[in-house]
């Protein structure tokens, strides 16, 4: 029965999430529904577990929701964005429609633009250019997905995005860890992409396939007369990474800052400099690229357009987090259940290569896949298992960075099965369904899972970080 009700509950989150249903509603009802079926009490369950966890998620990440939702609103409405996935996709033209979008969202995203931004502001460009270069509408998806989801979202050292920050906080790592083996495995990920979407691209020409007869979020005509120039657009995108680099890297932290919150004794307090650094150095980053972006593109905007901006992405931020929490909630409830304690044991047993690497890869792409969310699923994992990871690492001499690098990089494979929010809002963007593009969305996330395990293997052969 205990088993029973985490599966049921499982099975019931995810077709509720993939209908269309909140699962800021949706995940307490069926963690208690899984609570109930193993005897827990219902009201403790939800209020000193559910909840409690899902504040320590918002304690811990808020800040980086908000400041990078709002230096990408901040981007897009004053046309810095688009500006600069206008320069990439007019610069390469449509001889290489498929790769100019892919390195103009990976640009964005790397530059600290949040995912969902990246999306609306390529995808009139792509369509536009898609349909110049008569390649089907139904492969923009997957190419904005490959952009976007995948190398520059969690592979590549740097990459200010939440899924590189969250390993930083249980491992007290920094989001350069095993820089190395991130770039070999991002390029792995960038490179089988775009042979695949290539290969698509020519079978859909060779029978005869062109962009096709669409109605539903046609782009209008462009109008690209008021756009910045591209390299003063880029210039917010290169502070948030220079100044995020300099705290992290340059600047020496007093290890002392957090005694005196600590003497207070208040609740939630980090145990560690180290564990906060990394978020304290994107917050100081994403403020003075949002400052930048302001100064350069205010006069874009019409009256009233800033505090438009600031406001959307500030309430914006709050759904994206609490999806999140709820999901973080979700987990801890199921994971406290005696039905899940096999679960863990044998996530745990997994001992290929004589590391925690694999056993980790497997936990975190398993929660990211089940909840549909990369953040979430990875936050479950290590506020589950971290400790005792660490501890195996500890042991064997394993760098923490490496744990770092696989939890960030499995987190972005299978959490893009069909209720992924991200991949519903893509989708929805582009006036397509999962039955035109979701298998190509599929197949050039799931290359990230795959690499995972080359990278595991790599390190395990020759030790490089």
């Amino acid at each position: 029965m205990e088993a029973l009700g985490i599966i049921l509950s499982l099975i019931l989150l995810m077709f509720f999430a993939y209908r269309g249903f909140s699962v800021i509603l949706f995940s307490p009802i069926f963690a208690l529904l899984a609570a109930a079926m193993s005897g827990l009490a219902l009201m403790p369950a939800y209020t000193e577990l559910f909840m409690a966890k899902a504040v320590t998620y918002v304690k811990s990440f808020f800040p980086i929701f908000m400041l990078g939702a709002v230096f990408g609103k901040v981007m897009e409405d004053t046309g810095l964005a688009k500006s600069i996935a206008s320069a990439i996709i007019k610069g390469l033209g449509k001889e290489r429609a498929i790769l100019s979008v892919v390195l103009a969202c990976a640009v964005l995203t790397y530059g600290g633009v949040s995912l969902f931004v990246v999306v609306f502001a390529v995808y009139p460009f792509a369509a536009a250019l898609f349909k110049e270069a008569d390649i089907p509408k139904r492969l923009i998806p997957g190419t904005i997905a490959l952009g976007s989801f995948t190398f520059t979202m969690d592979s590549f050292p740097g990459t200010p995005q939440i899924q590189n920050i969250i390993p930083t906080n249980f491992f007290g790592t920094n989001i350069y860890a095993a820089p190395t083996v991130g770039i070999i495995g991002g390029l792995m990920i960038a490179a089988g992409g775009l042979y695949y979407l290539e290969r698509r691209r020519k079978a859909a020409a060779a029978a005869g396939e062109g962009y096709g007869n669409h109605t539903l979020n046609e782009p209008e005509k462009r109008d690209e007369s008021n756009l910045p120039s591209w390299y003063v657009a880029m210039l917010p995108l290169i502070t948030v990474l220079v100044v995020n680099f300099v705290m992290t890297r340059l600047f020496v932290w007093d290890p002392n800052l957090l005694a005196p919150f600590q003497a207070m004794k208040l609740p939630l307090v980090a145990p560690a400099v180290k564990n906060v650094v990394s978020i304290w150095s994107l917050i100081i980053a994403l403020v003075c690229g949002i400052s930048l972006a302001i100064a350069l593109g205010v006069s874009r905007l019409p009256k009233g357009g800033l505090a438009k901006a600031l406001n959307a992405g500030a309430i914006g931020s709050l759904l994206a987090i609490m999806n999140t929490a709820s999901e973080v909630g979700y987990g801890n409830v199921v994971a406290s259940l005696p039905g899940f304690k096999a679960i863990s044991g044998f996530l745990m047993s997994i001992k290929i290569g004589g590391t925690p690497l694999v056993s980790e890869a497997v936990t975190v792409t398993t929660l990211a896949g089940i909840t549909g969310s990369a953040s979430g699923g990875m936050s479950i994992a290590l506020d589950l298992m971290a400790k005792d990871w660490l501890a195996w690492a500890n042991q064997i001499g394993l760098s923490p960075e490496m744990l770092h690098r696989v939890a960030s990089m499995a987190s972005g494979g299978m959490d893009t099965l069909p209720h992924n929010g991200a991949v519903i809002t893509l989708l929805a963007v582009c006036g397509l369904t999962h039955k035109d593009s979701y298998p190509d969305i599929f197949a050039v996330t799931v290359l990230k899972t795959l690499a995972v395990f080359v990278v595991i293997a790599l390190h395990l052969a020759t030790g490089i970080l």
